[in-house]
């Protein structure tokens, strides 16, 4: 009898199963970026209506906000020197300052910010001066705006020196002789003159978005107390505690040693009490 023959053994083809699930793993990204892309977009879309309508209501409360600038300009002008003060007192302005400057500042009644009607497209801000010995206009504007290809410029108004009394020229027209050290800050009046990059004009920026909204603050500034004076008086609050509670330990020392000293003389009396005690004689008693 003769052995069945032997079973024959299937081959099996070798699979790409790895190469299978990377493949199944990029299209899954792919298609996740490519809804994400199109999530984007749908948020884009809201950011681009939500600045239209922030712009809406910005222009909206411009035009509520300009009586109540109208009649705060009235009120400031029945002070004194209120704007060189807010300038002298905001710590970025005031870096700008010279003393030159700030004596022309003197003359200056009256800051207004202009926006134009459509925001994004810039804003204005006008300085009002009375009558001075440095220049002849009575107003100087600086003006932010973007050109038509949508880029950042300036302009303002060219300033009308009086004869020796061109502050943004580096010799000092009030001292003969005397010239700016190199590094002297410039005089505020160049602002007016620097249109390199307006763009990132950061003086205008600033009295656009921190004065302009609220000059009393920096004009009230004075009146706060300064942080060398509440250190100062913080320091001499400590000094008299410390010295309250030296007086204290004194007080409870002497009240100790008072309190040793009647315990002492109580026992002192106590042993001669003792020894007279001991030294009378007992026949005495018979």
């Amino acid at each position: 009898m003769s052995s069945p023959p032997p079973a024959k053994i299937r081959k099996e083809e070798p699979t790409n199963n790895g190469q299978d699930a990377d493949d199944a793993a990029d299209d899954e990204q792919q298609r996740a970026i490519e809804e994400i892309d199109n999530v984007q977009n749908t948020i884009d879309g809201l950011n681009e209506r939500a600045s239209e309508e922030i712009l809406h209501v910005e222009q909206k409360y411009n035009k509520l906000r300009q009586p109540h600038f109208e009649k705060r300009a009235k009120l400031i002008s029945k002070i004194p020197n209120f704007w060189v003060t807010s300038f002298v007192n905001h710590p970025q302005v005031s870096a700008l300052l010279d003393e030159e400057d700030e004596e022309a500042l003197h003359y200056l009644t009256k800051v207004e910010v202009q926006e134009f009607e459509d925001i994004k497209s810039g804003y204005r801000i006008n300085f009002n001066f009375s009558s001075n010995p440095y220049f002849e206009n009575e107003v100087i504007s600086k003006e932010f705006h973007l050109t038509e290809t949508g880029d950042p410029t300036s302009k303002s108004t060219p300033i009308r020196w009086k004869p020796d009394k061109d502050l943004t020229e580096r010799s000092n027209p009030q001292q003969k002789g005397r010239r700016r050290e190199p590094d002297e800050p410039e005089s505020f009046f160049c602002w007016f003159t620097d249109h390199t990059d307006a763009g990132a004009d950061e003086l205008g920026e600033v009295i656009k978005d921190d004065i302009w909204p609220n000059p009393l603050q920096y004009y009230l500034a004075p009146e706060l107390p300064e942080d060398g004076d509440s250190e100062a008086d913080a320091a001499d609050l400590g000094d008299i505690a410390e010295f309250d509670e030296d007086e204290d330990d004194d007080v409870d020392d002497e009240e100790g040693l008072d309190e040793e000293d009647e315990e002492g003389l109580d026992e002192v009396d106590d042993e001669e009490e003792e020894e007279d005690e001991e030294g009378e004689d007992p026949g005495d008693d018979e």
